[in-house]
């Protein structure tokens, strides 16, 4: 179903696990403002919401998407967390800057969680215009930020599940 059709943030509360005792790292990117700032209240609010304690959540801000990588290396660096959530927000305008932009993003946060071994969540906009970044930033599209939370949250989950579990193939 085409995403102009629904509320992408609507999920399953009910299999939720429970945050109380996971640690997350918030990266904002301070370029797009009013909407990285509604993605961290969305974020904020559902981390709060399955029980992660405010004095566990660390957060920092960037000059842009684009730092969001370095962001995060950093904040790993300096304390131990769970999962980072990077929220950020690139809109196409006249340019393909975007595309630069939203590739390098990816593409670093990717390799920082596959180096770390520790889930870093892209919870950046990639809208073509500033009304479609606002319908999802807490508008008719819901809140990447709450979808961000929830992927943090699971993933972590996700990690402490198999750290506690023997592998069976020898690795």
């Amino acid at each position: 179903m085409a995403s102009t059709l629904k509320n992408l943030s609507v999920y399953d509360n009910a299999s939720m696990p429970a945050a109380a005792d996971m640690r997350f790292g918030i990266v904002i990117a301070a370029w797009n403002a009013h909407i990285t700032h509604a993605l961290y209240q969305g974020c904020l609010d559902t981390l709060l919401q399955h029980g992660a304690r405010e004095e566990h959540i660390h957060v920092i801000q960037v000059p842009g998407s684009f730092e969001l990588p370095t962001g995060a290396r950093l904040l790993a660096g300096k304390h131990k967390l769970d999962a980072i959530i990077c929220l950020g927000c690139v809109i196409k305008g006249e340019t393909s800057h975007n595309e630069y932009i939203n590739h390098a993003v990816a593409t670093g946060l990717t390799n920082l969680s596959i180096a770390s071994g520790q889930p870093v969540i892209f919870g950046v906009l990639t809208p073509n215009d500033e009304q479609q970044a606002l319908d999802r930033a807490g508008g008719k599209h819901g809140n990447k930020g709450v979808e961000a939370a929830v992927t943090a949250i699971r993933m972590a989950a996700l990690k402490q599940e198999l750290s506690t579990t023997k592998s069976k193939i020898g690795f």
